[in-house]
């Protein structure tokens, strides 16, 4: 029995959060350069993608690129704008065909006019799919993501429109960049590394986590069923106990 057919359908993570990580390494291991590895890490972005949506995952986000990789070396992140570029080039007609809406959350405004540009058009002809939101983290960083709300409702509450008695967990929510979307379920992050990584420390409060030593590039469709089914087999008690989780089913 392979781990998809152990998936039971009614019960998936409504939103899964994805730290792609190993390219790196993985190229390094055969004696490539970084770059190669990222190449290959969007054929694993593939599978991923088709795995979530025959699964039925309504939210999968993928961190691309976060607002540290910016001190990469520069020929690094030329080289990561392009590939993003060319997928985005290569992928649109599948997306829509396939029903899947892009949005990108992220410090957008540091990228390129160029890349920018094609995040736009992509997010604007892909806007009605509704069968999956695709979300990528590009420039992403939670303590930029937190630091622009709170400086968003500080500017509310000296224009007066809220007031600070009135500030509660649901009023953050709605002034970070992924408002409207609900908190991932569960978060997968591969290569062997357990921390997360400055990546949706609000969201992920109550999400499961999941480590696996397999190397983006190298991980398929039957890893992710295989992490959404170790899923399965957790009890999210949310701060209750098992007696009473037992109790409401």
């Amino acid at each position: 029995m392979t781990f998809k057919d152990q998936i039971d359908k009614s019960r998936l993570p409504e939103h899964v959060a994805v730290i792609m990580d190993g390219n790196g390494r993985w190229a390094r291991r055969r004696g490539q350069e970084r770059i190669f590895g990222h190449h290959r890490g969007v054929k694993a972005v593939h599978k991923v993608v088709e795995a979530a949506v025959e699964l039925g995952v309504k939210y999968l986000t993928l961190y691309a690129f976060s607002t540290e990789n910016w001190n990469r070396p520069d020929d690094e992140v030329s080289a990561l704008m392009d590939i993003m570029i060319e997928s985005l080039n290569n992928e649109t007609k599948t997306l829509v065909d396939k029903q899947i809406s892009l949005q990108v959350i992220g410090d957008i405004d540091r990228l390129s006019d160029k890349v920018r540009s094609r995040l736009h058009e992509t997010m604007k002809v892909t806007s009605a799919g509704a069968r999956m939101k695709l979300i990528v983290a590009l420039s992403y960083s939670s303590r930029w993501e937190i630091a622009e709300a709170c400086r968003r409702i500080a500017m509310e509450v000296r224009e007066g429109r809220i007031s600070p008695a009135e500030i509660t967990e649901d009023t953050v929510s709605a002034f970070l960049v992924t408002a409207g979307i609900p908190d991932p379920a569960m978060m997968i992050r591969t290569s062997g590394e357990k921390r997360i990584s400055n990546f949706l420390l609000w969201q992920l409060a109550y999400a499961e986590l999941y480590f696996t030593e397999k190397l983006w590039p190298d991980f398929g469709k039957e890893d992710f069923y295989k992490a959404v089914a170790d899923f399965q087999k957790r009890e999210r008690r949310y701060g209750k106990t098992s007696e009473q989780i037992a109790e409401n089913r």
